[in-house]
């Protein structure tokens, strides 16, 4: 709360180095008084408590069209760029060692420094998210590195994997077959990752269809199915990141058009909730974590090599990916852009989280890892965290647009949407309109009441109430109906009826004098006080919304009935005199 007191501090320091700055600050106070490191992050706790909430909202939370815009993109950075940066560096610090650059303790052979370059390829999506989130990036180049992040945490777990299986098995005992073995097992863990996400994902949105009786429970078939995704995913070996990840993407468009209202708020708060808790506690302990100095042995040849090498062959293969895919591009990506990409591979707990996993007995290089991965995640948190806003801003990089689409632009977006979900039924042919618009998985109301467009016309029939009331009660005009243009949702304020209409002492409405006595008192009165385990009853405020709302349309419809029966009189009472001139001035026959 204070951070964010000042404008000042947060334009300048993203929160992600003040949290760890702090928890460096704790941690030297409880080192101070008890003589030892009392706490740690812990990576059982890490993987199986704190990431699992941060990797659902980024995915629950992700816009699904930009992503799936990008995915090719995407997908070439995270599991392309990773490969690429693990084998690279892990190769280029071996041959560091092997010139006798490093000190002689430091006892690692090639699979030894391959396994360093996967974890420390690792870009950390909270990261990105922290520092990313207060620089306001346009969106193309936001979705790009965030999407890249987060499944490249995916890649660099199942290739961490991978290498560790190498380094147990001892590099006298691996054949050609376990190189094979290693290939498929890495295609199978991500893709099988992303299957059970899928699954998760249907049942989820298959179990939401019948909820409509027992609203109470939405909010936790959300978070229950999403986090057994991530279970199950771990249980057999798979990416219970991909898992998660995919199941809050795919999920959400079905969840959000079956759930009340009321559901969607509270799984929306819930989740920011839990995520930024989440955050919040991986950077503290972080910094916690690095003033244990009996868990780490130092070696500036490592880390020095380490840093210059991350920076490096990002770099270069940021370059050498963007060539490539510029070419397929509609929108290229520029120079500028790319050297936002390469300079935000920030990273984070996640590396740090699987070097401390390292068996010592295995990896006896295990103490200088560890201080090099804290260095490296605390230079890209911090330094880089710091300088990318002034990067951004000198060098001018296209800035994300805050306004909110206007109703014209939903209007034209939902058109354009239908236009080609009614191509692909005639062609045949089943893709994202087709997917998208699936009838099993939402139910039949939802096609009725999930377009944002009804919410702003019962708005707007609200506020007409309310002038009707305000003028007295009596019918408008069809020039006063005429609606004024309502350039934007955001634009739109949600009156309090019950502020407006008052009340008495014994529950009556006390409309005023010039009221016309509109039987809303009437209507409201027949609701009777009720409990229920499995609903949350309506208030009444709503209640009188959604009976102004009722009163409204029903006026609202004789005043058209009897505009249009006017008109027709009118014209026909036109056509019986323009017949009676046209026969007058007919020359009669002789």
């Amino acid at each position: 709360l204070v951070f964010h007191l000042s404008r000042k501090v947060t334009s300048i320091v993203p929160e992600s180095c003040l949290l760890i700055l702090l928890g460096l600050g704790l941690g030297g106070i409880v080192l101070a008084v008890a003589k030892k490191a009392e706490y740690q992050l812990e990576p059982n706790m890490f993987f199986l408590f704190l990431l699992p909430p941060i990797v659902l909202d980024s995915g629950y939370f992700m816009p699904s069209r930009l992503f799936f815009d990008n995915i090719g993109a995407i997908l070439t950075y995270a599991v392309v760029g990773t490969l690429w940066n693990s084998f690279t560096t892990g190769t280029a610090l071996w041959g560091l060692h092997r010139a006798g650059l490093m000190d002689p303790g430091v006892e690692a052979g090639l699979m030894d420094f391959l396994l360093f370059g996967s974890l420390i390829s690792a870009v950390d999506p909270v990261a990105v998210l922290a520092v990313f989130e207060e620089v306001h990036v346009n969106e193309t180049l936001f979705i790009i590195v965030f999407g890249e992040s987060l499944l490249n945490d995916a890649v660099t777990v199942v290739l961490y994997k991978v290498f560790n299986s190498f380094v147990e098995l001892g590099p006298a005992h691996i054949h050609a077959t376990d190189y094979v073995k290693g290939v498929a097992s890495f295609f199978l863990v991500s893709l099988g990752g992303t299957a059970v996400g899928l699954l998760f994902a249907f049942l989820l949105a298959l179990i939401t269809r019948f909820t409509k009786r027992v609203r109470i429970i939405e909010p936790l078939f959300v978070f229950l199915l999403a986090y057994v995704a991530y279970l199950a995913a771990e249980m057999v070996s798979l990416s219970s990141i991909l898992a998660v990840t995919f199941c809050g993407i795919c999920c959400k468009k079905y969840v959000e058009a079956n759930i009340s209202q009321k559901s969607r708020t509270t799984v929306k708060y819930t989740m920011k909730t839990l995520a930024s808790s989440s955050e919040t506690i991986i950077f503290m302990f972080l910094g916690i974590s690095a003033v244990d100095t009996s868990k780490w042995a130092w070696d500036t040849a490592l880390v020095l090599g380490t840093l210059f090498f991350i920076l490096l062959f990002r770099a270069v293969g940021v370059v050498l990916q963007t060539c490539v895919l510029n070419r397929f591009r509609l929108i290229p990506l520029d120079r500028i852009d790319q050297v936002v990409m390469s300079y935000g591979g920030l990273r984070g707990a996640v590396a740090f989280a699987l070097v401390i996993l390292l068996d010592r007995a295995k990896v006896k290089a295990k103490d200088y890892f560890v201080a090099t991965t804290i260095v490296v995640v605390f230079f890209t948190v911090i330094v880089q965290g710091l300088t990318i806003k002034p990067l951004v801003t000198w060098r001018k990089v296209k800035r994300s647009d805050h306004h909110k689409p206007t109703l014209n632009e939903e209007l034209h977006e939902h058109a354009f949407d239908h236009i080609l979900a009614a191509g692909e039924d005639i062609v045949g042919h089943h893709g994202y309109h087709y997917w998208r618009d699936n009838q099993l998985l939402m139910r039949k109301s939802a096609y009725r009441l999930r377009d944002e467009i009804w919410d702003v016309y019962y708005k707007l029939n609200i506020r007409d109430a309310i002038s009707f009331v305000d003028q007295g009660g009596h019918v408008l005009s069809a020039a006063k109906l005429a609606l004024p243009s309502m350039p934007s949702r955001t634009s739109l304020s949600e009156p309090s009826v019950t502020n407006l209409l008052g009340r008495s002492r014994d529950g009556g409405c006390s409309m005023g004098p010039a009221a016309h006595p509109v039987s809303l008192c009437l209507s409201l009165g027949q609701y009777k006080a009720s409990y229920s385990r499995h609903f949350i009853s309506p208030d009444k405020q709503e209640r009188q919304d959604k009976e102004i709302f009722r009163q409204n349309m029903k006026r609202r419809l004789e005043t058209f009935k009897s505009t249009k029966h006017n008109v027709c009189s009118s014209k026909s009472k036109a056509r019986l005199k323009e017949k009676g001139r046209k026969k007058a001035s007919a020359p009669q026959p002789p």
